[in-house]
């Protein structure tokens, strides 16, 4: 009945609608015209939290807000486009913005990106330097420069390495880095130390002396090099979500390793040589008469000596010794089980925002969803840490990755809400983000119960997202069996300490009004069903039966016809609507239909094309970890029955077999944790196996790489009671650290025997040879040990990293301890044992003649 276009609000309001006594009757004499916006379907409001001064907010701010959320482009600088953004919000202050409007970020993604890189680049100097200073008070300050010139040099050509691969500089590239000092800097150390040790004997004149020195432990480094490259590159295919986030780490660290190597052999010779040139050429040469070798450090010498002397000497204090050092070995290995050590796939982070996700009861209005948010949000907003709280009602908050993968995205209507908030930096406040996680859970469980809501506190992930911390996957050929499956484990869930924010993908049954048309009483009235079903869509949705063109709008508006809320809000209400029938005569809709009150249908979500229904829970308290969680609720789970009283399967790994068989699978943090540790472990075999060859194919025995590779496992006796000590978490990233130092362990090995090797050849016993071993090469291993000391320590404060530096620091030093003792007594108890032949060195290398093995 409205015309089709008109110019203004007024012009609607005219509209002719019927006649009445003769006379037209208008449309503003049966309807309310009004100019404005249809009635809202989501809200969202900015509120000030305590700590607001931060971010220049006003203090009580509590108003409506928009957002807008902005996404880079591939390739874009996130600290470029933010800076950018920012001058435009600058020059659109005043023309466009008006002075009531606040302006604030909410989140700063190139803030933080930033901020972390700018912290790992000062590591990652910090790390240069401290390695410099450790050569200067070791060797002297010539070495110091030798090696402050090799660092940078092969930073830079692995940077470019890195550029032509594609990988851009980010947090995980830099930690990359910062990880790759502490043990590229050995190939300098051990050939600069090797070169410094030649120049103290004077056997050669200074050129001689720097060839031969390199010569001597040219091999053994190239062998040794490659065995960490052995050992890092196999954890680039990892697979799942984590592969690519840790696949910078081994590609750069294993190119940084060649790089190092090509810097050792070309730049640190000649660079040592020139500034050693007048220093050496001062000294006399003292050519060597015999084959003995003197011991340039008495002190060491001894100490080895009255060591060694009693093991050398008893059979039976050698195997105490070894198997004190098994026993150690076990020891520290039942430090999991007993949950000393915890393992976890990564530390939380220390994060500058969190989300808190509002579920209403099915049914709820908008407003009662509003009224629980907003007081919610004003709860959180009076803690000190809190800058500000934006609150999201209807609709969702702008998601990241978390939210993506946990299909934040997806939600809206009148029952969910979001509360995004922001903490003050990291360096601002007292306590990390996750210690203000766990605090404000029982803050908000009171207003939460008052209101009927489900509240989680979602924080940002430190790694590859999930959908929640714990996941139980309920599998059941029908729907009612699922969920009767899935309410008993949520209550072992909700049963089970340490586990919160208890949840599951299961709707209640929310009201539903069916209306089934007569279609005989219609027909006699001359309606038909579709003219009941478009009555009762105009009535509740609206229809816009003509468009408004106004100059000043850039597009027509729709006119909006619906029904008054207050004439739609009860079924009375909709029953009462009239409907005319052929003559013209108002019937109402309650004589043509019968209502049927009944529930809404829930939903069924799938899982590669099987029907299953999710158990969320996120784990807070003493262990904070799925893995253990999981094994406390093993038992109930046991008891687990499905409706027609059959045992329910419980699976840590693999999907379902068949649609019959009811099946409870567990998913979440746990499934990135088990194909994680899974391909490391089948890395970490590889590796074995690699270096294995490695060494074989260069000492062309099949035992000595036995006993080279035999300090090995003896680095979980410094990591794993670390880990406990210090209650570091053993992640993802500790294992990548006991997994290289797998390569460097076996680099000191081979630097011992070949040293063994190459004294045995001149003539030594095999006493004399081990001793002289652990005194010359003492030096050279104790140094890669302690510059690896150096850089891991000033990553040991990263949460996410904190653990790769606590495996590196303290396994290295546990093991490079024990190196040095248990390597000379195996390969000594080995060349005597085994009563080989002459050992011959030749052309570098050295075999064993008549070696049985």
């Amino acid at each position: 009945e409205v015309g089709a276009l008109f110019r203004h609000v007024d012009d609607v309001g005219a509209a002719v609608v019927g006649v009445h006594a003769g006379k037209p009757v208008y449309l503003r004499d049966v309807a309310e015209v009004r100019d404005g916006a249809q009635e809202p379907s989501q809200y969202v409001w900015i509120t000030s939290g305590a700590a607001g001064a931060h971010k220049e907010l006003p203090a009580g701010l509590d108003a409506p807000a928009v957002t807008l959320a902005i996404a880079k482009k591939p390739g874009t600088n996130a600290v470029t486009l933010v800076e950018e953004l920012d001058d435009l919000v600058d020059r659109l202050a005043g023309p466009l913005l008006p002075s009531g409007i606040t302006v604030t970020k909410t989140r700063d993604y190139g803030f933080t990106a930033d901020e972390k890189s700018s912290e790992l680049m000062k590591h990652l100097g910090l790390a240069t330097v401290s390695v410099v200073v450790l050569m200067a008070f070791a060797l002297g300050w010539r070495e110091a420069v030798v090696v402050a010139v090799a660092v940078p040099v092969t930073l830079a050509l692995t940077l470019a390495a890195s550029y032509s691969m594609g990988y851009t500089l980010n947090r995980v590239t830099l930690f990359a880095l910062i990880f790759a000092i502490g043990i590229l800097v050995d190939d300098a150390i051990v050939v600069v130390e090797n070169i410094h040790r030649h120049y103290g004997l004077r056997e050669a004149p200074a050129r001689l002396a720097t060839v031969l020195a390199t010569d001597e432990v040219g091999n053994p480094t190239i062998l040794a090099t490659f065995t960490v490259i052995g050992a890092l590159l196999p954890l680039a295919f990892v697979s799942g979500l984590m592969g690519p986030y840790m696949q910078p780490i081994p590609i750069n660290a294993s190119a940084a390793m060649l790089f190092s190597l090509l810097v050792a052999f070309v730049v640190t010779p000649w660079l040592t040589l020139r500034l050693f040139r007048r220093h050496v050429a001062e000294l006399p040469v003292v050519p060597r008469e015999g084959p003995a070798v003197e011991t340039p450090r008495p002190l060491l010498d001894r100490v080895y000596r009255r060591l060694f002397g009693p093991l050398l000497a008893s059979r039976a204090r050698r195997w105490i010794l070894l198997g004190a050092v098994a026993l150690l070995l076990v020891l520290s290995v039942s430090l999991f089980p007993l949950r000393w050590a915890v393992v976890k796939m990564l530390p939380h982070d220390n994060k500058s925002e969190l989300q808190v996700v509002i579920d209403m009861l099915e049914g709820t209005t908008l407003e009662a969803t509003a009224a629980a948010a907003r007081e919610l949000a004003l709860a959180t907003a009076a803690l000190p840490e809190v800058t500000d709280v934006e609150t999201y009602v209807g609709t969702s908050a702008p998601f990241n990755f978390n939210g993506l993968v946990r299909h934040y995205f997806l939600r809206s209507g009148p029952v969910v809400a979001d509360l995004q908030v922001n903490l003050l930096p990291k360096h601002d406040r007292d306590r990390p983000s996750h210690d203000f996680a766990r605090e404000l859970r029982p803050l908000l469980r009171p207003i939460a119960l008052r209101h009927g809501a489900n509240v989680k506190v979602t924080e940002v992930p430190p790694g590859p997202p999930v959908l929640s911390t714990l996941v139980a996957e309920v599998y059941a050929p029908t729907l009612e069996q699922r969920v009767e499956i899935a309410r008993q484990v949520r209550e072992i869930f909700e049963a089970t300490p340490e586990v919160v924010d208890v949840d599951w993908y299961v709707e209640e049954p929310g009201p539903r009004l069916l209306l089934h048309v007569d279609r005989e009483k219609a027909a006699r009235a001359g309606i038909s069903p579709e003219q009941v079903a478009r009555t009762l869509r105009v009535a509740l949705a609206g229809d816009s039966p003509a468009r408004l063109h106004d100059e000043r709008a850039r597009e027509s508006v729709p006119v909006l016809m619906r029904l008054a809320r207050a004439d739609r809000s009860s079924a009375a209400d909709l029953l009462g609507i009239e409907v005319h029938d052929r003559a013209g005569h108002p019937v109402p809709l309650g004589e043509l239909v019968r209502p049927e009150e009944t529930a809404r249908e829930r939903f069924v979500y799938h899982k590669n094309l099987w029907p299953v229904t999710y158990v969320l829970g996120e784990v807070a308290g003493t262990a904070e970890s799925p893995v253990y969680a999981m094994l406390d609720m093993g038992e109930p789970l046991a008891s687990v029955r499905d409706t027609a009283g059959r045992e329910v399967a419980v699976r840590f790994t693999g999907n379902p077999e068949d649609p019959v068989t009811p099946m409870v699978r567990w998913d979440g943090e746990w499934q990135i944790t088990y194909e994680v540790f899974r391909d490391m472990g089948i890395a970490f075999a590889v590796v074995l196996v690699l270096i294995y060859l490695l060494v074989v194919g260069w000492f062309r025995s099949f035992v000595t790489p036995l006993v080279i590779m035999a300090p090995i496992p003896l680095t979980l006796i410094g990591i794993v009671p670390a880990h406990a000590l210090f209650g570091v978490f053993f992640t993802a990233t500790s294992m990548i650290g006991a997994i290289a130092l797998a390569g460097i362990i076996v680099r000191n090995s081979i630097l011992l025997v070949d040293f063994v090797n190459l004294e045995l050849a001149r003539g030594a016993t095999p006493e004399e040879a081990v001793t002289r071993a652990a005194t010359v090469r003492f030096r050279p291993i104790a140094l890669t040990a302690a510059a690896l000391v150096v850089g891991g320590s000033v990553i040991l404060l990263d949460p996410i990293f904190q653990g790769l530096a606590v495996a590196l620091i303290s396994g290295v030093v546990v093991s490079t301890g024990l190196t040095l003792v248990v390597i000379p007594l195996l390969y000594y108890m080995y060349v005597t044992t085994a009563g080989a032949g002459t050992i011959v060195r030749r052309g570098g290398s050295t075999e064993a003649q008549g070696d049985p093995s």
